[in-house]
């Protein structure tokens, strides 16, 4: 009988926000498969690994490429369609010889989780269970202590590496807003939010919930030292009950 596939989201960085049951079935399944840069242990697992027993069976699964940029004809899609590939074979692989597999994933699974992309490949295969988890941006409006929408207000997410002109589009008929994905970006999208006269209302979080996370001014900021782990939230107008 193949094993069964979990997804579990893992939160934002804090070991202590990660939900009973992605506990439960991350101590039960036989393997625990991460995603992780080249030399590096990743969020998610160094999120869990107090949890883990030495004896804990891992399984790597290392990005060709991250933040970097590389020289033509490499084509960033065709890397990463081949690697999430190449990494569902892999999870597959235990999963025929009968051994469950929990795939751990940052904040949640779905919302912008790599898992996502062997969920894709996988889930019609195998019985699957996707275990919710604490995303990044519920986490920044925590540490910032902002709500995010009032009432009706509709929330709109971005992703930093949109080009000027769309993000501006994008911002200018938001009520609220998250901007996701800063790293180089982080001038970009400042820019934007300063022409849009938003800067009073922006929150820029990064690291939220870890040893190191930052709460600044978006004015402050050396746009060099801005981690892919940050976000700028716009908050909606405060309703005055």
């Amino acid at each position: 009988m193949a094993g069964r596939l979990f997804g579990l989201g893992v939160g934002p960085g804090d070991p202590e926000l990660i939900t009973l049951k992605a506990l439960r079935h991350l101590r039960e399944a036989p393997v625990v498969a991460y995603f992780a840069a080249r030399s590096r242990k990743g969020n998610a697992l160094t999120t869990v690994e107090g949890h883990l027993p030495p004896s804990k069976a891992l399984l790597p699964l290392i990005y060709p490429v991250t933040t970097e940029k590389l020289p033509a004809p490499f084509c960033y899609e065709t890397a990463m369609r081949d690697f999430y590939d190449d990494s569902a074979r892999a999870v597959a692989a235990e999963l025929e010889a009968g051994r469950d597999v929990a795939v751990i994933c940052e904040g949640d699974p779905l919302f912008f989780g790599s898992f996502m992309y062997l969920h894709d490949r996988l889930a019609e295969r195998y019985a699957t269970e996707v275990v919710p988890g604490v995303c990044s941006m519920l986490a920044c409006a925590a540490v910032a202590g902002t709500p995010l929408v009032y009432r009706n207000q509709t929330l709109t997410v971005l992703s930093g590496v949109l080009p000027a002109e769309d993000l501006r589009r994008q911002l200018a008929g938001a009520e609220a807003a998250v901007v996701m994905k800063l790293g180089t970006n982080f001038a970009k999208v400042r820019g934007v939010i300063a022409e849009l006269g938003l800067l009073d209302r922006a929150r820029y979080v990064e690291r939220a919930t870890m040893a190191e996370q930052r709460t600044l001014p978006l004015d402050g900021i050396d746009p060099a030292t801005v981690p892919y782990f940050a976000m700028i939230l716009v908050p909606g107008p405060r309703w005055e009950a």
